[in-house]
């Protein structure tokens, strides 16, 4: 995974550089949000410099009530343990003497349009994903029907050609060929294409396709969870088949155990349908339908039922 600097931050929050222009190539290491208030109170035993400093209104109001002496020491102190950047948000006022460190130190002092709550809470998961660990995986994502379906299976098995015709009857592609994941939080699995590939579809015979261009924005997601993974196989090379689907198969990618299933293919099966199918029954058993072990335990029932008559008639 490439760094992740200032320069990237400052672009994607649309913020203002106020001071200390040379600090943008620095490194963001850490997902997590420092607000220094009682640092600015002269406390400094546990000062987090290696986090994204943070002020909002409060910060700002506290630190234009200490002496100009006061001020400088800590603003010093601050700004001498190299911390990434110092964000202010909408209604914290940046004084001169912040200025003059950033410019003096080198460390970028940004400006927000956003008051400092919802900076915040868009800051941390935004740093959060720009920060995990990645993995890259040879296969296709989509969102059908809200629930972020894995799609694997060997070089020319028809991937794209199924993710194709699920974007066709209004699924949403979020990549193909290459799949970027990476844990959210623990549990919570986010996959995402690279962004050279982002709107293509390879397909066999016709070449790249942009899916975007020819159904439309609503056709591509940027990121989506993943709550499922389909093995797409050769039906000749299936080998370990369960029938009703009882089994409750998972597989772990990075961390995170997710739902996985394996789909024989052949020129006769839709495998687009067959998909579709997979993620909609995934969807009734996350909403406590499981039909698998509805059927099995109505024949189980049956079963029962028919030996009682059988010994019942027996005894007659």
């Amino acid at each position: 995974m490439m760094d992740f600097t200032v320069k990237q931050l400052v672009k994607d929050f649309s913020l203002d550089v106020v001071a200390g222009e040379e600090g943008l190539v620095k490194i963001i290491t850490e997902p997590q949000l420092s607000r220094p208030g009682i640092e600015l109170a002269g406390m400094f035993d546990f000062y987090e410099h290696n986090r994204l400093q943070l002020f909002g209104s409060k910060e700002a109001t506290f630190f234009k009530r200490l002496t100009e002496n006061q001020q400088v020491s800590r603003v010093d102190k601050l700004f001498r343990k190299q911390p990434p950047a110092f964000l202010f948000s909408k209604n914290a006022e940046v004084s001169d003497v912040i200025k003059n460190a950033g410019n003096e130190h080198g460390i970028c002092v940004l400006k927000s349009n956003e008051r400092t709550s919802a900076l915040a809470s868009e800051l941390w998961p935004y740093l959060t994903a720009k920060l995990a660990q990645r993995q890259s995986f040879h296969a296709t994502l989509l969102n059908i029907n809200g629930i972020g379906v894995l799609i694997r299976g060997e070089s020319g098995i028809g991937k794209s050609e199924v993710a194709l015709e699920l974007v066709r009857n209004g699924h949403q592609l979020v990549a193909d060929d290459r799949v970027d994941l990476y844990e959210r939080e623990a549990g919570t699995l986010i996959g995402e294409a690279p962004d050279v590939l982002k709107h293509y579809l390879e397909i066999r015979g016709i070449g790249v396709v942009d899916v975007v261009k020819l159904f439309g924005a609503q056709a591509f997601k940027e990121d989506q969870t993943v709550m499922l993974v389909v093995d797409l196989v050769d039906f000749d090379k299936q080998i370990d088949e369960d029938r009703l689907g009882i089994e409750n198969r998972k597989e772990k990618l990075i961390n995170t155990w997710v739902p996985h299933a394996k789909i024989p293919i052949t020129a006769a099966r839709s495998a687009s349908m067959l998909v579709e199918v997979a993620a909609m029954n995934l969807r009734l058993k996350l909403f406590g339908t499981d039909m698998a072990k509805d059927f099995s335990e109505s024949l189980n029932k049956a079963i029962e039922s028919n030996a009682k008559k059988a010994k019942k008639n027996k005894g007659n």
